[in-house]
């Protein structure tokens, strides 16, 4: 096992992989970041341009002295909404089953950071299709301590670890598990109450 397991925990309940390549030897799956929060920073970061640019002129021009000068928010605005799209947007994770070389491969990148996991085929257990208890958003911001399931699927490793790669619906992590316990040749662990 080469990186570590722990950095491809996510904290959101819902991942939502798609398939981007299936052959008998190739399974790889993707998941592109927050696309709809990310395009929708962007619009309005493109929207707000037309206010930034003749502010940013007039500052320029006149300095902060004159009545441009008390909006020069809107351009810095402008900025932090352009990088959060662009953050957002970079965000990716890809996991690659690659049978001629007997290796999972986990990549999560964004323009900041990437880690990958790679297992080898001897190091996996199984595949277990169980449930994650994670904060409510509530829960986060400190106002009560609650927690809901969620499914999940997982790698289980011979040493006792799991690795997360998937959250959502019962029935696609279901297909998606026993797809994958075949490719793997390992089974499928379901828990109670998700038959």
């Amino acid at each position: 096992m080469e990186g570590n397991p722990a950095r491809f925990e996510a904290i959101g309940t819902r991942l939502g992989f798609r398939i981007d390549h299936d052959s008998q030897e190739r399974l790889n799956l993707v998941w592109r970041g927050a696309r709809f929060p990310g395009y929708l920073c962007l619009a309005i970061a493109l929207a707000l341009l037309s206010l930034s640019v003749p502010i940013v002129e007039a500052i320029g021009q006149r300095g902060f002295a004159g009545a441009a000068g008390s909006l020069w928010y809107f351009p810095a605005m402008n900025l932090v909404l352009f990088g959060i799209s662009v953050y957002l947007l970079s965000l990716k994770r890809t996991i690659q089953f690659d049978g001629e070389r007997r290796q999972v491969r986990l990549q999560k990148r964004s323009i900041f950071r990437a880690a990958r996991l790679t297992l080898r085929y001897d190091e996996i257990e199984a595949l277990r299709l169980g449930i994650d208890r994670l904060h409510d958003s509530l829960a986060i911001a400190g106002s009560r301590e609650e927690r809901h399931p969620v499914p999940s699927l997982r790698v289980v490793l011979k040493q006792g670890e799991t690795v997360l790669l998937d959250r959502g619906g019962r029935r696609r992590l279901r297909d998606l598990g026993q797809s994958l316990s075949e490719k793997l040749g390992k089974p499928l662990q379901v828990e109670e109450g998700l038959d």
